[in-house]
């Protein structure tokens, strides 16, 4: 949220590594007692920072849950290991696992994390290390209104009057600008889809119309010989039918295969997924029955003399 990061590598005591090699890079989070619960993140395994672990510098950490996966198996191992960010540092006993967070954006993978208190020391050789720029998360049903910003302002203008508010944002704010270039694109493509679905529509009831004037006499001559207007619908219907069959039928081929380009747009949405195929191929399907049943209809009402006099 502060629209910049710390990454840098994580060592685990129970971990080799060969001289020279750096373990890989990961997101570093330093937090206060509380964030957790006030951004409604799950605590998997463990426990949360309490303040005497910042005030009296007690190396403790936590991490992310999908760190603790990779590194150990499953949050409940990582309990009592010891991490630490570099070889000159103390090592860090984990106390607590938390829920994956999305760090870098709604549309981005969660990161795997170290997360540390504000306040420690010997943190990369540092005698002390201390936050001192940092981020504020107010939960409140009041977020976003003009009275409530002003109520933050003089709260913290009564500790310091020198200090501004600076980037206050929403978390709805936050989500939708890192959505935004995504949310656009696929309004376009709906729109796209959309033009799409209604030029197969029409292209399906001109198809039908036409095979109907074509196959007028016909018609005329089932009637004559007894057909009931239901059979003669249905013949046209499942012709229709026929032809959004094999238009979808190529649309699932070219789908499955244009939709791993377009992983980048999905979010929580698998470019296979089956519910959005079959929802997708059944909106088709019933297109294609309502573009053909309206001039199979009107071919039903032609009487079956003006029928047999037509060329």
């Amino acid at each position: 949220m502060t629209g910049s990061g710390w990454h840098d590598p994580i060592f685990a005591a129970d971990k080799n590594y060969e001289q020279k090699q750096l373990p890989p890079i990961r997101t570093f989070k330093f937090v206060s007692p509380g964030l957790l619960r006030t951004m409604g993140n799950r605590l998997i395994a463990g426990r949360d920072f309490v303040w005497e672990d910042a005030y009296d510098k007690r190396t403790v950490a936590m991490v992310s849950e999908s760190l603790a996966r990779e590194l150990w198996g499953s949050p409940a191992a990582a309990l009592g290991k010891q991490i630490r960010e570099s070889n000159s540092s103390d090592w860090r006993e984990v106390v607590g696992v938390v829920s994956d967070e999305r760090d870098d954006g709604v549309d981005q993978k969660a990161p795997a994390a170290a997360i540390w208190p504000m306040l420690m020391t010997k943190f990369e050789g540092d005698d002390v290390s201390v936050r001192r720029t940092m981020s504020y998360v107010i939960r409140s049903p009041r977020a976003g209104t003009t009275a409530f910003t002003s109520e933050v302002g003089r709260a913290v203008w009564s500790v310091n009057p020198n200090l501004p508010l600076a980037s206050v944002r929403t978390l709805d704010e936050i989500v939708s600008k890192s959505m935004a270039r995504t949310s656009f694109t696929l309004v376009m493509l709906a729109i796209a889809g959309a033009m799409a679905l209604l030029l197969g529509i029409a292209g399906i009831y001109g198809v039908i119309s036409y095979s109907v004037s074509q196959r007028t006499r016909e018609v005329g001559i089932r009637m004559a010989l007894g057909a009931q207007r239901g059979e003669v619908t249905r013949m046209f219907v499942r012709y229709g039918l026929g032809l959004a069959g094999i238009g979808i039928a190529c649309g699932l081929a070219a789908a499955i295969t244009l939709t791993r380009l377009m992983g980048s747009l999905l979010f929580e949405v698998s470019p296979i997924d089956p519910f959005t195929y079959v929802a997708v191929c059944a909106s088709l399907v019933s297109a294609a029955v309502l573009a053909s049943y309206i001039p199979a209809l009107r071919a039903t009402l032609v009487n079956p003399v003006t029928a047999l006099r037509a060329e």
